[in-house]
């Protein structure tokens, strides 16, 4: 159906019911949606008539997350003999970051996962004030190594190393750390000894040794640093990192990757990398993941990006919402690169505490370069269509009648695009847009999660504006209510139409728009969930111009079983 909006009357206009909450597990949507009448919505002031957030209704039914305590950085998955391996930052004793250990799940869906004991526990000085954050590498033999930071008593940091007890169990169960760690220490010049961790995944370097990449303060800026290893215990700094910049003081969980530009496939960095690949070297800064896109010039030993942007506003992002500290793994089973992304609460700790609950992993995603090599896209794994009966899994198509109206772009916005959702939101008409997704809406629209899109016409294309608007989608008081966004180029006159998929998952609130150019991950806690007044869906549009929904699809999803059982 066509919808637009009517002049005169107030925010938004929502056309279309979709979906109700909670779901009958019978219930699934399909195609077309018929178009409902159009109704005034009004804003009202937030109300203090709230329940206490300690509710089971805000875990999430099929994203990652522990029965208890606090959870972040995802660490180290891998593929090996059959299972996915997920380790992951965990303090086993409190909501509270701290006392970090590795712990550790298994799956054969990456949907369902079974827990496991701790992989890696604080037992050694260099590691006493945690097991920190690190990767997987699988060596020539096929065993596969854990490389991750130990942290000490005055938290210095050190790189320390650990290996299967058992390489035949492809559980992994046991893990023994060498009498050799730390294996490396934030030796020589310019290294500040607490901002020195999280090293990357191994791959080969033009020499035929091991190389790594470590997060590091570098005098004064940010770094990448290269180590190289024959044996990938005893391991030498190169005397240059693999990149740094001066825009900033420290990079967090850095990960570096191969990729074929327009080839959903995943490259294994262990093997030969094709000639034409490209190279991706992400960093976690500013409470977010960016990314740079180059070309690793062998010769020099030396990531070399395709372009430097001085202003790091500017970076591309993994995700412009709730998500940090991603980690992406070669998926030897399906041949793609998957990825996987820390989504920290945003209530207060002292609802953590009451919770007794804290942090979810973000969905786990496939990654790749589009057709021209300069841009990311992400896509939920198809592993996740599986569960499609309970909660919700929306995919929508806008296709604007025409392009005339869209205004025009304004370049001074990619400096904040979080201010520009806030002032160009869905209750402001514009030429084409905003249109799109209302989430989780209670019945008189006192809580409701806006995703929608704006159209601006550019030099060449056009500039799409995505957002996740939170600052309505509860009425309790302490949360943390953003309105995401992020821009992104769009051939609109040749695509036609303009894609969203959301997942949404009591709490959590997962976008992906155009094609998986931009993502947002959201944390949201409304009250109607936890009252059983029923949450709704609908789709709006505010803008000027017509939209068509050429296409609509929406499943119910059921429950996945997420560390339920341990082994």
């Amino acid at each position: 159906p066509m919808f637009h909006h009517r002049h005169g009357c107030g925010w938004p206009f929502l056309l279309l019911l979709l979906l109700l909450f909670p779901f009958d597990e019978s219930s699934l949507l399909r195609g077309q949606a018929a178009a409902a009448d159009s109704h005034r919505v009004v804003l009202y002031p937030q109300s203090t008539r709230v329940s206490s957030i300690v509710s089971s209704k805000y875990r999430t039914a099929f994203h990652f997350q522990p029965p208890k305590n606090w959870i972040n950085d995802p660490n180290g998955p891998l593929y090996y003999k059959g299972l996915y391996h997920l380790f992951y930052q965990y303090n086993p004793g409190s909501v509270v970051p701290g006392n970090k250990t590795w712990a550790h799940s298994v799956s054969a869906d990456l949907v369902n996962w079974l827990r496991l004991e701790s992989a890696l526990d604080r037992t050694e000085p260099y590691d006493a004030k945690g097991c920190w954050s690190g990767s997987v590498t699988v060596l020539a033999d096929g065993r596969p190594a854990i490389l991750y930071t130990g942290a000490d008593d005055v938290k210095n940091q050190a790189q320390c190393i650990a290996f299967p007890s058992n390489s035949s169990d492809p559980y992994l169960r046991e893990w023994t750390k060498p009498s050799s760690n730390p294996v490396i220490r934030p030796d020589g010049p310019g290294l500040t000894p607490n901002q020195f961790r999280d090293p990357t995944t191994g791959w080969t370097g033009p020499d035929g040794q091991w190389r790594i990449a470590v997060g590091a303060e570098l005098d004064g800026y940010s770094a990448a640093l290269l180590y190289k290893s024959e044996d990938f215990v005893s391991w030498s700094r190169v005397d240059h990192p693999l990149y740094s910049s001066n825009s900033s003081t420290m990079w967090e969980c850095p990960d570096f990757f191969a990729a074929l530009p327009g080839n959903t496939s995943g490259l294994d960095l262990s093997a030969a990398i094709p000639n034409r690949a490209k190279h991706v070297l992400k960093m976690s800064l500013d409470s977010c993941d960016k990314y740079m896109v180059g070309v690793y010039d062998l010769e020099a030993d030396k990531f070399v990006p395709d372009n430097v942007v001085d202003d790091r506003r500017l970076w591309l992002r993994i995700d412009y919402g709730n998500y940090y500290a991603s980690k992406s793994f070669f998926d030897a089973k399906k041949g793609r690169r998957i990825i996987w992304g820390w989504a920290n609460e945003s209530d207060s700790s002292s609802d953590d505490a009451a919770k007794g609950w804290a942090g979810i992993q973000a969905l786990p995603r496939t990654i790749w370069l589009d057709s021209d090599g300069s841009q990311l896209l992400q896509w939920p794994v198809e592993e996740v269509e599986s569960l499609r009966r309970n909660e919700a899994d929306v995919e929508i198509e806008f296709e604007p009648g025409t392009m005339d109206e869209a205004d025009a772009f304004d370049p001074s916005w990619l400096l904040n695009t979080e201010k520009h959702c806030r002032e160009a939101d869905a209750s402001a008409p514009g030429g084409l847009g905003p249109f799109g997704l209302v989430v989780l809406a209670s019945d008189d629209m006192e809580e409701h999660t806006a995703v929608h899109f704006r159209v601006y016409k550019s030099k060449h294309k056009h500039m799409i504006l995505m957002c996740s608007d939170l600052r309505r989608s509860s009425l309790r008081s302490g949360l943390y209510t953003p309105a995401y966004g992020g821009f992104f180029e769009f051939d609109l006159e040749k695509e036609k139409k303009i894609s969203l998929r959301t997942l949404i998952d009591r709490s959590a609130v997962e976008s992906f728009g155009g094609g998986g150019r931009v993502c947002i991950m959201a944390r949201v806690y409304p009250v109607a969930l936890v009252d059983d007044r029923g949450a709704h869906m609908y789709a709006f549009n505010n803008g000027t111009t017509a939209v068509m929904v050429s296409q609509l699809k929406a499943w119910s999803m059921k429950r996945a079983q997420v560390n339920v059982k341990k082994g």
